[in-house]
This record gives C-alpha cells, structure tokens and sequence, in this order.
C-alpha cells in the first residue's frame, strides 16, 4: 500500500518539467531549492580549487625555518572544514521552523544555497586580496 502510494509521486515521462521560476506546488519548490543548492555547491566546488591553487602557490614563498604558523593552504583546509560544520548545523536548525513538515526540505536546501553562496564569494575574495 505504501509503495503504491510512493509510486504516485514519481515522475513519469509524461509529466511536464517543473518550472522554477513558476512554482506551485511544495514539492515543486522542493525540487527547485535542492536544484539551487545544487548549483550553488558545484560553484562552490569550481572556487575551492581555484583557491587552493592560488594559496598554494602563496606558500610557496614562505620560509618555514623561520614562520611556523599554518601556511595559507592549511589555514584553508581547517576554515573549510570548520564552515562545513557551521553550514550543516545552521540549515538543520533553520529546517527545524517546519520540523516533520513537508517544506522542511526547502528551508534546509534554501539555508545551504545561501551559505554556499556567500562562501564562494569569501573564496573569492581570498584569491583576490594580494
């Protein structure tokens, strides 16, 4: 019975594609909050090697037997790591204003874009300081 039912909401090659910027239904809104992250995190992705390169190369001038704090990369990689913390907690707690309903997936995948989005502009900037 439940897979029945299950089966109801997948799409068919008869359904129409759902529109993003005509949204009408929550589980279209779903879709095309996950479909905005989605972009957001391969952006973000593409900026994070772009980054890296540009920081390693940076690290390349420093003169470890004399400047021993976290070379520009390794600053990098544990910032990164601690945001995807950050950024994973945030959107579980901002879902939690529709927890067990059904547009508790947009929220969530609204927070990530969001987060995401501003992360690759931090990247950004760190590759155009100097």
């Amino acid at each position: 019975m439940i897979l029945a039912a299950l089966l109801l909401l997948v799409p068919t090659a008869d359904d129409p594609p759902i529109d993003c910027d005509n949204q009408r239904y929550q589980v279209e809104m779903n879709y095309c909050a996950q479909k905005d992250y989605g972009a957001a995190d391969a952006e973000l992705n593409a900026q994070y090697k772009q980054t890296v390169v540009v920081l390693k190369a940076r690290d390349k001038d420093i003169d470890r037997s004399y400047d021993t704090p976290p070379t520009h990369y390794e600053a990098l990689l544990a910032a990164q790591r601690a945001w995807l913390t950050y950024r994973d907690q945030q959107c579980l707690g901002e879902s939690f204003a529709a927890r067990g309903g059904s547009m508790a997936p947009m929220l969530h995948s609204g927070c990530m874009a969001r987060l995401t989005k501003a992360r690759t502009a931090e990247l950004q900037a760190l590759v155009e300081e100097y």
